[in-house]
């Protein structure tokens, strides 16, 4: 029913006659529920994610079943239950293959167990006919080792004055001092490769690894500790640097921002750690007081190509001179209707379909070269894309002000441009989740040590945090790395120092030189000799077990 203007003003004129409110107010209280309902709506869902764990794969599912049991015009419609398909034969089963095979790169320990027979009456009057052998994996505890440095001083036989001892003149021959990763200090390079993967790989504060070396009877406090990292940090920056100058070198790069809190004389600030990831070489950290857009233009630097990035507004001005081109994050989108999808379920859903969609259309391209995914693309996911953007342009007017869903629809309709950049070059992501996954290693950091201590300390984190994050995108061991590289580092031309770096670290280490120069290094011996020991031993209990029992067959 509709209302013509001279019967609302009617209407109203009666409405005051009675005291009511008038059909004007009736709508602006109704519109100001409305909002005030949503804005509830949205809060239930925060404290849902702060105190639940709620997946966003159950959230659409929730979704999905308030709107069925609703009914009514906001539930879809659906479609007409398929005719029951004959029953397939069920696939056969894949036969159990049993428990993995325990890698070949662990050391073994050969335990031989005779019958109480054999033992008793010896193996000459047995003969041996076969074994049944099992493995079993057990922990050698690790141990802190002390090595004591013997440099023996010679003078020579020949010499005249050798039979008088040393007197001035005599030439005194001794070994060179070994060099330590610290100079002066107490710590060899598998000591301090150690405490580095404890406290930024595994995520251990120091005073947690304090305690773990009392036990061990090496009462070290955390100051020392500190100190040694952040004396080691100071050596390597060079080489963290020469990483960032490659990295600004690279058509693409992706980029994410976490806040992390400083400790202050009275109370804690707010700072931020910033990752920059440039594809297949580097995974790179900056530790910033600000995040700003003067904080970004000193972290890209002469950076010219494609960033990834969500809709900050400290991005906006690396693209005004088109030497940087944005490129959005369809994930980040996808979130925003994930937020919606408690107040206006029906078209939050369709949105994340579509998306959806794009996201199992790239996962069939993963693996293929850039040209192939692009042509996909431009197949398969260009007509989606068209599709979801004119629908985002025809609801944006519908849905009212301040609502989630007109957030989610104004931050597609105003990102369209960098949301659609994919699609034009098959080497750009569709999301910017490799940078959100490589910030994990700070907010699961964070839950441990808390906040930063001072600026260095943060630098320090960035420094080796990204050595680390390398080694892992390029499948490096990071306690073997680290311990090589504090044995090379003192002693490598700073002009070839990028080949320190884990993108190159396979290709290095394998040199010649390289190789020589790591195998008279004291420490490296003491770690390899262990390990090596354990080989030794194994084959020399083998070899005494088999003697023993095969001495009844020879």
């Amino acid at each position: 029913m509709r209302f013509s203007s001279c019967n609302i003003a009617l209407m109203n004129e009666k409405l005051a006659d009675t005291n009511h409110p008038s059909l004007s107010e009736l709508v602006a209280q109704n519109r100001a529920l409305t909002l005030a309902n949503a804005e509830l709506k949205q809060q239930l869902e925060h404290y849902r994610k702060l105190y639940r764990d709620v997946h966003e794969r159950m959230v659409l599912a929730l979704s999905l079943l308030t709107m069925s049991l609703q009914g009514g015009e906001s539930a879809p419609s659906a479609p007409p239950a398929p005719a029951p398909e004959p029953k397939s034969p069920e696939r056969p089963r894949t036969p159990p293959v049993g428990r993995k095979p325990v890698p070949k790169e662990l050391p073994r320990e050969v335990i031989t167990i005779l019958p109480p027979e054999v033992e008793q009456q010896g193996t000459d009057a047995f003969i041996r006919i076969g074994e049944e052998v099992s493995e079993v994996i057990e922990r050698r505890r690790g141990s802190l080792t002390v090595v004591r440095i013997v440099r023996p001083k010679f003078i020579r036989k020949a010499d005249p004055a050798a039979s008088q001892g040393v007197s001035e003149g005599t030439t005194v021959l001794i070994g060179p001092p070994v060099e330590l990763p610290i100079d002066k200090g107490l710590a060899g390079p598998g000591l301090l490769a150690e405490t580095i993967v404890r406290r930024w790989c595994d995520h251990l504060p120091l005073y947690r690894q304090e305690s773990i070396y009392a036990r061990e009877n090496w009462p070290v406090v955390r100051s020392t500790l500190c100190t040694w990292h952040d004396v080691l940090s100071q050596k390597v920056s060079s080489l963290v640097e020469a990483m960032w100058a490659e990295a600004r070198r690279q058509p693409i790069l992706l980029t994410d921002a976490t806040k992390v809190r400083m400790q202050a004389l009275k109370k804690c600030k707010g700072t931020h750690f910033f990752v920059v990831i440039a594809p297949q070489l580097h995974v790179l950290y900056a530790f910033t007081q600000k995040h700003t857009t003067q904080t970004v233009q000193q972290l890209l630097g002469d950076f010219r190509g494609y960033l990834v990035a969500d809709a900050a507004p400290i991005y906006d001005q690396l693209y005004a001179d088109e030497l940087r081109i944005e490129v959005g994050c369809w994930a980040h989108l996808r979130r925003y209707f994930i937020k919606s999808i408690s107040s206006d379920p029906v078209r939050s859903q369709k949105a994340i379909e579509w998306i959806g969609e794009l996201f199992h259309i790239e996962n069939e391209q993963a693996k293929s070269p850039p040209e192939k995914r692009r042509r996909h693309r431009e197949e398969r996911s260009a007509p989606i894309v068209k599709r979801f953007f004119a629908w985002c342009a025809e609801e944006h007017s519908k849905v009212l002000d301040d609502s989630p869903i007109k957030a989610a629809l104004k931050y597609a309709l105003n990102q369209q441009k960098a949301l659609e950049r994919f699609l034009s070059d098959g080497r750009l992501p569709l999301h910017n989740n490799a940078s959100e996954n490589a910030l994990r290693r700070q907010a699961v950091g964070r839950k441990n040590w808390l906040f930063i201590g001072s600026e260095d300390g943060g630098t320090a984190n960035a420094r080796f945090v990204s050595l680390l994050a390398s080694c892992q995108l390029h499948q490096i061991e990071p306690w073997a790395y680290l311990r090589d590289l504090f044995c090379l580092l003192s002693n490598w031309p700073q002009n070839d120092i990028l080949q320190l770096a884990p993108a190159y670290w396979k290709e290095t280490r394998d040199r010649p030189a390289v190789k020589a120069q790591l195998e008279k290094n004291p420490f490296r011996r003491i770690n390899d000799a262990y390990v090596g020991a354990i080989g030794e031993s194994d084959v020399t209990k083998k070899k005494d077990a088999d003697d023993l029992v095969n001495n009844a067959v020879r």
